[in-house]
């Protein structure tokens, strides 16, 4: 997984937004001028020569002549305000005619990481589950690419440095995008358990030996998962629930259990001062 997500936010946020507040911005100082300039007894058409002159640093020269401290307060304050606006106008808009090419640059550039794929690890959605999940997969070392069909996760997975399609992994095609005939393992942990049999029956067509995990909503879901292919199925309502249950009914066993599992490291020392080997016996 490389930084190249973060990058592509930190260079391309907002440019047209940006590009927008800027323009009405010098427009109201524009409109604002010319009534300064007209309330002196200027008409229209000589107060909006002498804004635009003036806005953009042409310096022809005065349309007339500029007397009292009334006309020389409006002309600093559009020279002032006007050139700004019109250098924040310029940055916008070069940032925005960049996009287009850092978006291509990009894109290709996750295209290639994307076809280098082997062994690897997908991950169909990108909401609470999905979300944690990539975090564990990425401090483990794995290789995975995130299919998201929501722009923002999509873009929140790109600005953690994860590989991600914005894509519906509903789609076949998608699927075969990300290879997943080359694929190690897919988990399917869309809310919709409609989606996740559909996306479980296509990934097993693409690939037979391929290790699918799914999430089910109902466990009534269970069965069909099962049965479009899935090796393992999560109801991540039904495991909360046992755990909250757990708390209630076995409160010190339960307790006893988390201590070992954060202690794993100190339980790994004393196994192997005994000359036992932690991950001997769990096997």
């Amino acid at each position: 997984m490389s930084g190249s997500g973060r990058a592509w936010s930190g260079l391309t946020a907002r440019p047209f937004r940006n590009l927008l507040i800027a323009i009405l911005f010098v427009l109201a100082v524009a409109i604002a001028s010319v009534g300064g300039y007209m309330a002196a007894g200027w008409s229209f058409g000589d107060a909006l020569y002498m804004v635009t002159l003036t806005i953009f640093t042409v310096g022809y020269g005065e349309v007339r002549p500029i007397d009292g401290a009334y006309l020389h307060g409006v002309t600093m304050a559009t020279m002032l305000f006007g050139c700004t606006g019109v250098i924040v106008v310029t940055g916008a808009l070069v940032q925005a005619l960049t996009q287009s090419q850092l978006e291509q640059f990009f894109g290709k550039r996750v295209e290639r990481d994307i076809e280098r794929l082997d062994g690897h690890i997908v991950i169909c959605g990108f909401g609470r589950i999905g979300l944690m999940l990539a975090a564990e997969l990425s401090a483990a070392g794995e290789t995975f690419v995130v299919v998201e069909r929501e722009e923002p996760r999509c873009q929140e997975a790109r600005e953690l440095g994860y590989l991600c399609r914005h894509a519906d992994a509903t789609d076949e095609d998608v699927l075969k995008a990300v290879h997943v005939e080359r694929a190690r393992v897919l988990a399917t942990v869309l809310p919709d358990d409609a989606a996740n049999v559909f996306i479980t029956l296509s990934a097993r067509s693409l690939n037979p030996t391929l290790e699918i995990i799914a999430r089910g909503e109902r466990p009534s879901t269970e069965r069909k998962l099962i049965q479009a292919g899935a090796d393992k199925v999560i109801l991540p309502t039904h495991i909360g629930a046992e755990r909250i249950a757990e708390l209630i009914l076995f409160p010190k066993l339960a307790q006893q259990i988390r201590d070992t599992e954060t202690d794993e490291a100190g339980l790994s020392e004393t196994l192997a001062g005994l000359g036992l080997d932690l991950g001997v016996l769990v096997a």
